[in-house]
């Protein structure tokens, strides 16, 4: 970490902290009021929910895949797919009823008339499209990963401290998330997929997570998820402040969405933000 960081008072430190958990309040609040997360959630609602099988192979063709669909079903949401664009290729499934003599009521030879397949589908990426001109514009994803290849000092002495705690740190392929913290493995997982900066966001909200003690139960965690989602990435973007980066274009909307924008469960988790906060700073700090 720059040495801004550690010569900074500890009054100092705890005020731009807290300045830093205010603006996230002043954040989540506009874009709760521009309709901006609650219409990017309707649209990502339209998308067909794949099989694990079929994330996984979208991802074994196209890692940084985020959104497929159909070619036909990109124009109906204003989008062309450009010409030359390899496709990448899931299975279906499809039911068909065979002819049979004469009719039964035997549920098990109903059974029996139906032959299941599974055909090769096309889809494509998003970024493989482009928008139709005249089409309405696609709302925007308010959860951004970061892009930059500066880890600020982060992944170092925090891959340290939780190592010298037990914890295994690696990077793996995941479909569909940054990483996670498993309890019972002792194992801190981040996508291996993700810029530097991204990775040291995703350390810290994991880190957060052991720090406040949220995979002590996995049961609690079940029953408060979204609270304890919500301290993560606030502990993320405050400590993320400090350590001289912005996680904003990230964090700001996965608070949101977590919270359901409200913004109380973001003020009420203050304190306990500011302090697993602190306790990082100084895990850094040594």
């Amino acid at each position: 970490m720059g040495n801004t960081t550690i010569t900074r008072s500890a009054e100092d430190r705890q005020a731009e902290a807290e300045a830093l958990h205010a603006s996230i309040v002043e954040q989540v609040q506009q874009l709760a009021d521009s309709g901006q997360w609650r219409a990017f959630l309707e649209f990502a609602r339209s998308f067909h929910s794949y099989s694990l099988n079929n994330l996984l192979l979208i991802l074994a063709q196209n890692p940084t895949a985020t959104m497929v669909a159909g070619f036909r079903q990109w124009q109906t949401k204003g989008r062309q797919v450009r010409k030359g664009e390899k496709s990448i290729k899931i299975f279906g499934y499809r039911e068909k009823k065979t002819e049979t003599a004469a009719d039964t009521d035997d549920a098990a030879e109903d059974a029996a008339r139906v032959i299941r397949y599974f055909p090769t589908l096309s889809v494509f990426d998003i970024a493989q499209t482009d928008p139709i001109e005249g089409a309405d514009p696609l709302p925007r994803d308010p959860t951004q990963r970061l892009i930059g290849d500066d880890d600020h000092g982060v992944i170092a002495p925090l891959t340290t401290h939780l190592e010298s705690q037990g914890w295994k740190i690696s990077n793996e392929p995941l479909t569909h998330a940054s990483g996670y913290t498993d309890p019972q493995t002792q194992r801190v997982v981040l996508a291996e997929c993700l810029s530097v900066e991204q990775s040291a966001k995703t350390l810290l909200h994991e880190t957060a997570h052991i720090e406040l003690h949220h995979i002590d139960s996995v049961e609690e965690y079940r029953q408060h998820r979204g609270r304890m989602e919500v301290e993560a990435e606030s502990v993320a973007y405050v400590v993320g402040g400090l350590c001289g980066f912005d996680t904003s274009a990230y964090s700001i909307g996965y608070i949101a969405g977590w919270s359901d924008e409200d913004v109380a469960v973001i003020r009420d988790s203050a304190t306990r933000v500011l302090a697993a906060a602190h306790n990082i700073v100084g895990m850094l700090d040594k």
